[in-house]
C-alpha cells in the first residue's frame, strides 16, 4: 500500500486495505493474482492487480472489472480506479508457484512430482535458484514431515540477493499441507531496481 494518513484515519485506512485485499483474493481466486497494490491519492483510490490471467479479471468487454470497481467503491467509499497488470512469467513468481503446488496437492498429485515440475519450469524461465518446502501429512502418512527440494543458488544471507518468498496452504482430506517457496532472481546492486519494481513501472 502507498498512502499517507493523519493519525485519526490511519487505522481506518489500514483495516480497509486488509478488507479489500482479503476480498480481492477470494473474489479472484481463479485469476492467479500475484500482488495487489493500493494507492490513495486525494479522495480517490488506485488499485493495481498483478495477475497471470488478466482476461478473468477484466471479463467480456470489461464487464467484470466494472462490477469489481462498483464493489470496491462500496467498500472504500471513494472513486476507485483499477489497473490490471499482467505477470509475464508466472513460473518465477513465488506466490503463484506456491499456489500452483498447493492446487496440485489438493488434486492428489504426488508431492514430489508437483515440486519437481515447478522447479524445472522456474529454472527453464531464468530463475538463478529455487527452493520448495512442503510440510504436513505428505501422501496421507500417519506422521507429518517436511520435504525440501532445491536447484541452483538460494543465498538467504546475502542482503543484495533478490529473493522472492511466498507461502500457501493445501487443504487435503488428510489435513493442511504448508508450502513455502524461495526464488532467487539475481543480485541487485545499490541503486538498481528489482525485477518486480521494474515490472511495476
Amino acid at each position: 500500500s502507498v498512502w499517507y494518513a493523519e493519525r485519526n484515519t490511519y487505522s481506518e485506512y489500514l483495516l480497509n486495505d486488509l478488507e479489500v485485499r482479503d476480498y480481492l483474493r477470494r473474489r479472484l481466486a481463479q485469476a492467479s493474482v500475484s500482488r495487489i497494490e493500493i494507492e490513495r491519492p486525494a479522495q480517490t483510490a488506485r488499485v493495481t492487480i498483478h495477475t497471470a490471467r488478466p482476461g478473468i479479471v477484466i471479463g467480456k468487454k470489461g464487464e467484470d472489472v466494472e462490477r469489481l470497481r462498483a464493489e470496491l467503491y462500496r467498500m472504500m467509499r471513494v472513486p476507485v480506479h483499477i489497473n490490471v497488470e499482467e505477470v509475464r512469467k508466472p513460473e518465477v513468481d513465488a506466490l503463484l508457484v506456491a499456489q500452483n503446488v498447493a492446487q496440485q496437492l489438493e488434486r492428489r498429485v504426488q508431492f514430489r512430482r508437483a515440486m519437481r515440475r515447478v522447479i524445472q519450469n522456474a529454472m527453464r524461465l531464468g530463475a538463478k535458484g529455487i527452493k520448495v518446502r512442503v510440510a504436513g501429512r505428505l501422501g496421507g502418512a500417519e506422521i507429518a514431515r517436511a520435504e525440501v527440494y532445491h536447484q541452483g543458488r538460494v543465498p538467504l544471507h546475502t542482503l543484495r540477493a533478490d529473493i522472492d518468498y511466498a507461502t500457501a496452504e493445501a487443504k487435503t482430506t488428510y489435513g493442511i499441507i504448508g508450502v513455502k517457496v524461495w526464488i532467487f532472481k539475481g543480485e541487485v546492486m545499490p541503486g538498481e531496481e528489482t525485477e518486480d519494481e521494474t515490472q511495476g513501472r
